[in-house]
Parts: structure tokens; sequence; C-alpha cells
């Protein structure tokens, strides 16, 4: 039996409207990443999610990861995946495996999906166009990871105004033809200010920020930059949640207008937080504001 009746269906579609109307025109950076790059299912809910911001005029710029996929390769050559402080120890022959697995076979995949799903796509690397350039992470014995030095957006401006959606692996160049492994996370919010996108959407394989980490219902659906640091002193904003959390400040300082910590295992969960009054997961903005229909905008 259908779970939602005409009205309910009509609700939906109401509720929706001031957000199409607020968005039409605007740029919203939605990294992709974690469990939800293994469910099929979930795969293609997001594709779809993007399509349909693109058809309805928002320009979409999905940053995607691939843990999962590279963990596999790097297990059939042998080598045992190592990570310090949350990013992957990467040495030369991973950084071969990661560039081959990223701008490749992940990116590609990605590209054919949402052609599949009826949209228009091109994939990039940070090496293409020099868009993003990187110099050594502080910590040497993270070997071949980068830290971003500068961000060219042109060529997403480019395609964006074709009308194509830009799939990025965050794959950088270096000095000396060198390539450099890059966070996602941290891809995608500085790639949102350089755009000055209206929303950053970091999706994770949890709620979001949640008051009691084991349990659901305590999840915070807004948060003032302000706030973050006294949540880190109580321990709310703690262990991997700190560099995404992290990332949303520096995206939101720099210009972003609103930015997203939301579950990217549940089907559909871009346009559950785009378009509904309340969202799924925790924004992060300047200013404290009641989350009202006309405030969200």
């Amino acid at each position: 039996m259908d779970k939602l009746s005409n009205l309910d269906r009509s609700q939906v579609l109401v509720q929706a409207i001031p957000y199409i109307k607020g968005f039409f025109g605007k740029t919203i950076v939605i990294k992709y990443g974690g469990n939800a790059m293994v469910n099929d299912d979930i795969k293609k809910a997001v594709m779809t999610d993007i399509v349909l911001l693109s058809l309805i005029g928002i320009n979409v710029v999905l940053v995607h990861g691939g843990g999962p996929e590279i963990d596999i390769m790097l297990e059939k050559a042998g080598k045992e995946s190592v990570f310090i402080d949350g990013l992957r120890q990467t040495d030369a022959e991973t950084m071969d495996i990661v560039q081959m697995v990223l701008a490749g076979k992940v990116n590609k995949e990605l590209v054919q999906m949402i052609e599949t799903e009826g949209g228009k796509s091109i994939g990039l690397c940070g090496l293409d166009g020099s868009m993003i350039k990187a110099k050594s992470h502080t910590n040497k014995k993270l070997g071949f990871v980068g830290e971003i030095s500068e961000i060219n957006v042109q060529p997403l401006r480019d395609i964006m105004e074709k009308g194509y959606i830009p799939v990025v692996a965050t794959i950088a160049s270096g000095r000396k033809n060198r390539v450099y492994n890059i966070n996602a996370d941290t891809a995608a919010a500085q790639i949102a200010a350089e755009l000055d996108a209206e929303k950053l959407i970091l999706m994770t394989d949890i709620r979001g920020l949640l008051r009691d980490k084991n349990d659901d219902s305590t999840l915070i659906h807004s948060i003032n930059v302000s706030e973050v640091a006294a949540l880190k002193k109580q321990g709310i904003i703690a262990d991997g949640m700190i560099p995404k959390v992290d990332c949303c400040v520096e995206a939101v300082r720099r210009g972003v207008t609103r930015a997203h910590i939301i579950d990217g295992r549940i089907p559909h969960c871009i346009l559950l937080e785009v378009f509904t009054n309340r969202g799924i997961g925790t924004m992060i903005l300047k200013d404290l504001v009641p989350y009202h229909e006309s405030e969200q905008l």
C-alpha cells in the first residue's frame, strides 16, 4: 500500500516552492563519500537528487572521495591502509593507486551515473586547469598528502555556464610535477568559498552533530560559528567530527551562506536537507536564526 497520500505529496511539493525560488541560479557544493558510495540504491538516490537540483536551475558541484574503493585496490596490491589523524598515509605507490581510483574509476562512474539519470556532467580532478594546487602536508609522515595552497574555480564556472555538473576528484598538483592526495572535505569547503556558494553540504555516515553520540534523537539542527569552541570543550564536537565542523566553519567565515553535515546513508538526503523546513542534519551558520521557512534561505 502506498505510504504517501496525494495530500502528503502535495504538501511536500508546496513546502519546496520557496526553496526552489530562493536557490534558483545559486551554487551548492556537495561533498560525497563514505558508505553512501558503497550502497547502489543510495548512490542512485544521490545522483537523482543532484540531477533534480540541476534541472530546476541550481548550480551543483560534486566533490567526491573514494576511500572504500581505494582500500579495495590497496588490498589487491598487497598494501595496508594506514591513517594518521584521519588522513591516509600516502607513499608514492599508494599515490599512484589513489590517482587511478579517484580521477579514473570513481570519477567516471559518477559522471556516467549522472548522465544515466538525465543530467549533463563532466569529470575533473584538481590537475585539470590547475584547479587545485597543493604543498606537502606539515606532517611529513603522511607522504604525498597535500595542503591546498591555491584554488582556481574558473574551470568549474565555465562548465556550469554550459549547463554541466562538474564532478571533482580531489587530486592536486604541486611543485616539480608532484601529485598530492587532498582531503575531500577540505577541498569541498575551499571550492565552496571560492565559488561564493549558497550551501556546502558534507555527506557523512552519521545523522549530524549529536549532543549524545549514541543517541540519534539528540541531533543538533543548527549551530552558530561562535558556539563551536564551547561544543568542542564539552566534547560534543569530538574525534572525526572536528575536522568536518572546522571545514564548515571555514567555509561560512569565507562567505558561504550555510554549511550542512548530513547523513549520506538516508535515501534522498540532499533533497530532504535543501527543500524541507527543518532539514535532516546539522546546519552551521554565522548568526543563529530560528529554523523558519523564510529564514533558512
